[in-house]
């Protein structure tokens, strides 16, 4: 039997340990046990076993919210919210109402319309999106003063995706842009230091080097703004209200590359192109290249919507047209035969040559300033041989004429609807191009892409085989290393180099003796 001092020591031992506080709240049970018991002592609430565990917390919450702080942090805004704030400036009506009958004459599409022909072809990118798109080109319009605009489609990233609008050039523009890209002062002055550098280097070294033979393939130039591949101007924006941003002309370097490469998009327009073969030029080139093979290969209209000029001379026939007109008298084409059969549509795009060009520039002939600086050289040179011109096919060809790639047929054609087809809608999809789509229904269509830039490459890609190791130089004399000399050798070399110094010395001597003596003579 237990004593009461045993007792007494037990309650003693059971309270500290009830008493012990919480590394992590710095409470302790029996604190709070007797909050409790006072709170219910109180309240007196019904049924207040069933309840003793809302008490419980109520009780640990107050202590919590009494030992916050009366200062509460800044919240931070979600991106979701700031986009939603910079796209709100779309929707606010700021034209006045004298303004409104030009809306009748607008360089955008109707947007309804289109919307609605998108959503029945079964593509698209929904009726909310479409619909902040339109507006943001609506805005790009009216900032930039554009005479057309149209959506070009959506080119999805890694990071973010590319919104593309497509605008024809204004008058004008092509001189302000040619303007832009000649080299500033400073690189002059930089490119001026640095053969400055090269030519001291090169007085100062005492011994020539090999100089090497290579000359590197002539530059092909690139198409003159508003004409060939750079026919349209492209702006692109990640989210509908955020800034436009101009893409800037392509180069046959830049197309040629492209061709050659397979990269996803990361969304960022200075990012480096980071492949084999190297890409010359960041994102934004590559994205503008790849842009320019899309439209050439993909951009298609029904049969005898356009029209070539009739009044173009013979001569003018043999080069690639790239131009055309819309045609009067085009009363449209019956869905279900544009869906069956691939004559009734046509490339209006350029064909994009090997070269990088929609159309070929002979590079064998130099300019009129090369010409007459290496006259001399080149009449001592063999003439190479004229290169054969590239001719692409020419425009409005027919889509029945495109080549299959990987056994597999380059265009697949449906119709919207196969329940209804007299109010069917006719759609064509590109299978080189995956994501490149075109509706056609009567008298109107329209082309889009959305999908991530990449060309079919069949079953599986594999990257090019790097180059073959250049040759060795030609071994010779003048670059062959010596075998370093014995000590008896250099004594050997020191010795004769002694004696013949010295006797250099004794007919110089005399040599002196005999002027001085004849001197005398004279004398």
């Amino acid at each position: 039997m237990e004593t009461p001092d045993r007792k007494q020591q037990a309650a003693a031992a059971f309270k500290a340990f009830m008493m012990k506080s919480s590394p992590g709240s710095s409470n302790n049970l029996y604190d709070h046990l007797t909050r409790v018991l006072v709170k219910v002592m109180e309240e007196r609430p019904h049924n207040a076993v069933d309840v003793i565990e809302d008490v419980s917390v109520d009780v640990k919450r107050g202590v919590f919210e009494h030992s916050q702080s009366t200062l509460r942090e800044l919240r931070q805004p979600a991106a979701a919210e700031l986009l939603a704030e910079q796209q709100r400036l779309l929707f606010a009506r700021t034209e006045e109402p004298e303004q409104e009958e030009e809306l009748v004459e607008s360089a955008l599409p109707n947007v309804s319309e289109l919307s609605w022909y998108l959503e029945q072809a079964g593509v698209g990118l929904g009726r909310e999106e479409m619909q902040r798109i339109f507006l943001a080109l609506k805005q790009l319009v009216e900032s930039q003063s554009l005479q057309r605009c149209r959506l070009w489609g959506k080119i999805l990233g890694i990071e973010s995706s590319y919104i593309v609008a497509e605008a024809e050039y204004r008058e004008g523009e092509e001189e302000e842009e040619e303007e832009e890209e000649e080299q500033s002062p400073e690189e002059r002055a930089e490119d001026e230091e640095k053969d400055a550098e090269f030519q001291e280097n090169e007085e100062n070294e005492s011994i020539p080097l090999p100089q090497s033979s290579y000359k590197p393939p002539p530059v092909v130039p690139k198409e003159a703004l508003g004409t060939g591949s750079n026919r349209c101007v492209y702006y692109v924006c990640k989210e509908p209200g955020l800034p436009w941003v101009k893409l800037p002309p392509v180069s046959p370097a830049h197309i040629t590359a492209a061709r050659q490469i397979r990269k996803l998009f990361t969304g960022r327009l200075e990012a480096p192109v980071v492949s084999y073969p190297p890409f010359p030029g960041t994102e934004a080139n590559y994205l503008r290249a790849q842009i320019g093979r899309i439209s050439a290969g993909t951009h298609v209209s029904p049969q005898g919507f356009y029209q070539t000029g009739e009044e173009e001379g013979d001569e003018e026939d043999e080069v690639a047209q790239d131009s055309y007109e819309v045609n009067p008298d085009f009363e449209g084409l019956p869905a279900a035969e544009m869906a069956e059969s691939l004559s009734t549509w046509v490339h209006h795009v350029q064909h994009i040559l090997q070269q990088g060009r929609c159309t070929w520039v002979n590079l064998a002939v130099k300019p009129e300033e090369e010409s007459n600086e290496e006259g001399d050289t080149e009449e001592q040179e063999e003439e190479p041989d004229e290169p054969e011109p590239e001719v692409g096919p020419p425009l409005l060809t027919l889509l029945s004429h495109d080549a299959e790639m990987f056994s597999s047929p380059p265009w697949s054609s449906r119709l919207s609807s196969t329940l209804i087809p007299q109010h069917a809608v006719a759609v064509l999809r590109s299978n080189l191009w995956p994501g490149a789509y075109a509706y056609a229904c009567g008298k109107k269509f329209e082309n889009i892409y959305v999908g991530w830039g990449l060309k079919y490459a069949g079953q599986g890609y594999s990257p090019p085989v790097p180059p073959l190791p250049q040759k060795e130089y030609a071994s010779g004399a003048e670059i062959t290393e010596a075998l370093d000399p014995t000590v008896e050798e250099e004594q050997a070399v020191k010795e004769a180099l002694e004696e013949q110094q010295a006797l250099q010395e004794e007919m110089e001597d005399t040599d002196e003796g005999e002027e001085e003596e004849e001197e005398e003579d004279d004398d």
